[in-house]
């Protein structure tokens, strides 16, 4: 069963949640995560070589999340495989038994441990999205016919918070007329400003689920305001989190605060905890979803 495909239909709360590969063939933490998060989310998405460090792919994430009785989202980037290997992949992807993809456009190596690594970036996201839509009709992206279609649900991402932000909007349409059906956003704090992009995107027939990050330490704080493009952490969240007892507990507290008052503006949250993904359940308690 597909989760995330009856949330949606359902007009349900979506609940999705972040799962990062590890760095190595030993499964057995990612195993206990995914687990304990497939019994209470929608979707879980497995990273793309996240932040462009090599990791255990996300097609194989994907293969063990569903072993663990969970929904998988794969997180699918342009960076490394030309156009070729992405309409492989996602065919073997689905022919496996995913069914929810996120397109995304991924960070560039020269941010990652393999900076020496060359970019592939032969399609750009919106591309993506649209290679995603002829296989879903049928057809791979020169217009040969397939044996055999996928019927993937398409997912993108969206920065409700970019500074302009009308480029922000102007490449969301795109990639809604591309074919994409939910978006995750970019970690919120200020739920005023998704409330905010919320009016231009309801004028689309698409799901919006707000990324919620969960930060568990003031060195979390400080690396995330220095090196992640695109995020600032409000000054009155890192005070909190500095003048705590415990930090990671503040955290938890700060994000079921945000899921409460995202409740009402949005159609789903995206929880990213990294490296500390069982705090998710946490949050959804706290939050009274669960």
């Amino acid at each position: 069963m597909n989760k995330l495909r009856d949330a949606i239909d359902k007009g349900k709360f979506i609940l999705t949640a972040e799962l990062g590969p590890p760095k190595g063939t030993d499964v057995s933490n990612f195993m206990n995560k995914a687990e304990i998060l497939s019994s209470y989310f929608d979707g879980i998405n497995i990273t793309d070589n996240q932040s462009a460090v090599m990791r255990l792919s996300s097609l194989a994430g994907c293969l063990h999340l569903l072993r663990a009785g969970g929904t998988p989202i794969m997180q699918v980037t342009c960076r490394d495989r030309n156009r070729l290997a992405i309409q492989s992949d996602l065919l073997g992807a689905y022919s496996l038994g995913i069914e929810n993809v996120l397109a995304l456009t991924g960070d560039h190596p020269r941010f990652g441990d393999h900076p020496q690594a060359k970019a592939v970036y032969d399609l750009d996201s919106v591309q993506l999205i649209s290679v995603i839509k002829s296989l879903n009709e049928g057809q791979d992206m020169v217009g040969k016919q397939l044996k055999g279609a996928t019927n993937f649900i398409i997912g993108a991402a969206v920065s409700p918070i970019a500074v302009p932000l009308e480029p922000e909007l102007s490449k969301f349409e795109k990639k809604v007329l591309s074919g994409a059906t939910f978006f995750q956003t970019q970690a919120v704090f200020e739920p005023e400003k998704m409330e905010n992009f919320m009016k231009f995107a309801r004028k689309f027939n698409v799901k919006i689920i707000a990324g919620v990050l969960i930060l568990k330490s003031v060195r979390m704080v400080e690396f995330i305001n220095a090196n992640v493009p695109g995020l600032d952490i409000p000054e009155s969240v890192e005070v909190a989190i500095r003048k705590a007892d415990d930090a990671e507990e503040e955290g938890i507290r700060i994000a079921a605060s945000l899921v409460k008052e995202l409740r009402d503006i949005v159609d789903g949250v995206h929880l990213m905890a990294i490296g500390n993904e069982h705090r998710c359940v946490d949050v959804l308690e706290k939050a009274g979803i669960v």
